[in-house]
């Protein structure tokens, strides 16, 4: 753009200095001059609206203190956490990854995710971040103390990749949740493209037990470890159960699982415990040692995170060892330089893979370092 200044007779009067001082502003970055506010629809369909990408964000579901972290790649968002997940991030790799975790607060909620609204204020977030479809006892007390908050619900793929784009762009970072949802796609499609292809009755029967050292419990139709078994071609013989829900050993020896995943919240429990037990050592999987423990990586593989690919391919790899072949120690490298910008060891890859209680896992010799 060309401005044109002409000379007048009277010098008191300069135009000219209108034009150039507005020229001037055109060389100063749009978001210096006005910030667009981001305004976002949660997964209750509730608007919330950032004046600008927030500084401080407080997550009470448990998974999505991790997602904030990947999705901004440091902490530098995270101002507070449930207790539960900064439990697994010290007890895993994030805590080494980023030490400041061990300083971020998580007294913001208690018991049954109910906030602490005094913990809250003194946290300052911008945003809260907290369940919904749980009841207005834990959301009431966050909007009557006039705290942002956006809920989110849990359970479903479709509902993870929508909780992951709503994080990044409140942080202002959506090209991250972007890369993140194309990475799921193409894993599951190249997945799903395989598994369709396997017989049925070469689908192994799967049991995934969510708890198992106080009461059992298996995860039946509509839970997402359901799903993800069912991705990697597993037969979940608890399909019959509805979400989670409570079983016992006489059950599980009915159905006979040949291959049993271990829940990875407990944290003492490991593929001993079955091996051990009177009743489940019998079971065809206890038989030929394909009893495993989900992996502790940036969070829990259980659930739905940021990095649920690699829990499918770890799935894959187990279930259908013929048939899939991922480099999973490779992809679990690739992907931690992706989320956190962090090159990992093979000591810390073994520890992800929690290597020294499947010590006598069957197959899990192809994950080991070569």
């Amino acid at each position: 753009m060309i401005f044109r200044c002409h000379i007048f007779r009277r010098p008191a009067i300069r135009p000219c200095a209108a034009l150039l001082a507005f020229a001037a502003l055109l060389t100063v970055p749009l978001a210096l001059v006005r910030a667009e506010p981001i305004v976002m629809t949660d997964l209750e369909g509730r608007t919330v609206t950032l004046e600008k990408p927030a500084e401080r964000v407080a997550a009470i579901p448990i998974p999505m203190a991790s997602i904030l972290i990947a999705m901004g790649q440091g902490t530098k968002s995270l101002a507070g956490m449930n207790r539960i997940a900064k439990t697994a991030m010290l007890e895993g790799i994030l805590g080494k990854i980023f030490p400041e975790t061990a300083d971020i607060r998580a007294d913001i909620a208690g018991q049954n995710f109910m906030p602490n609204v005094e913990a809250l204020a003194a946290a300052r977030p911008d945003l809260v971040i907290q369940w919904g479809g749980r009841g207005d006892d834990i959301v009431k007390p966050l909007t009557n103390a006039g705290l942002n908050t956006m809920l989110i619900l849990y359970g479903t793929e479709d509902y993870a990749r929508r909780y992951i784009t709503l994080a990044a762009t409140a942080i202002g970072k959506p090209e991250r949740a972007a890369a993140n949802i194309a990475w799921r796609r193409s894993v599951e499609a190249e997945i799903g493209a395989k598994v369709r292809a396997i017989p049925p009755a070469q689908k192994p029967r799967v049991l995934h037990l969510s708890r198992a050292m106080t009461a059992m419990a298996a995860s039946g139709r509509g839970s997402y470890e359901d799903a993800s078994i069912t991705l990697a071609g597993g037969e979940n013989v608890a399909a019959a159960l509805n979400d989670v829900m409570p079983v016992n050993r006489e059950r599980i020896a009915a159905w006979d699982p040949e291959v049993i995943f271990l829940n990875g919240f407990e944290e003492e429990l490991t593929p001993e415990f079955i091996y051990k037990d009177p009743i489940l050592s019998q079971t065809a999987a206890a038989r030929t040692k394909r009893v495993y423990k989900y992996p502790l990586g940036g969070y829990r593989w259980d659930p739905p995170n940021q990095e649920s690919p690699l829990t499918w391919m770890w799935l894959a790899n187990l279930l259908h060892p013929k048939v899939f072949a991922f480099d999973l120690r490779g992809e679990i490298r690739m992907r931690f330089r992706e989320l956190y910008a962090y090159e990992l060891k093979d000591t810390e890859i073994d520890g992800i893979l929690r290597l020294p209680i499947h010590a006598s896992a069957a197959g899990y010799d192809a994950l080991r370092s070569r």
